[in-house]
């Protein structure tokens, strides 16, 4: 009796830690619209073609580039803000 108790709170523990993970916000191949609508501060950061890379700036640190084909996410990458960006945001805060 003690071990099928046991193992239905360790079943429920990990069952609940599953529900309450985000799932990913981004995934190759999602639609450009449905990445517009989550991201409304997203700017184009260049296009070529049929291809558009949007920026969005995830927090003081990083930014996203999603490349799009065709309406498709087919790239991303998460990159590190140059750092006189950094000192540019410290002198207007001074």
């Amino acid at each position: 009796m003690k071990n099928l108790l046991l193992i239905l709170s360790v079943t429920l523990v990990l069952g609940s830690c599953a529900v309450f993970q985000s799932k990913p916000k981004y995934e190759i191949g999602m639609e450009e619209r449905a990445f517009l609508r989550q991201n409304k501060n997203a700017v184009i950061s260049s296009l070529e073609g049929n291809l558009k890379t949007y920026r969005v700036v995830r927090d003081d640190r990083f930014y996203l580039l999603a490349t799009f084909e065709d309406e498709e996410l087919i790239k991303l990458e998460e990159k590190e803000l140059p750092h006189h960006w950094h000192q540019g945001e410290e002198d207007n805060d001074q």
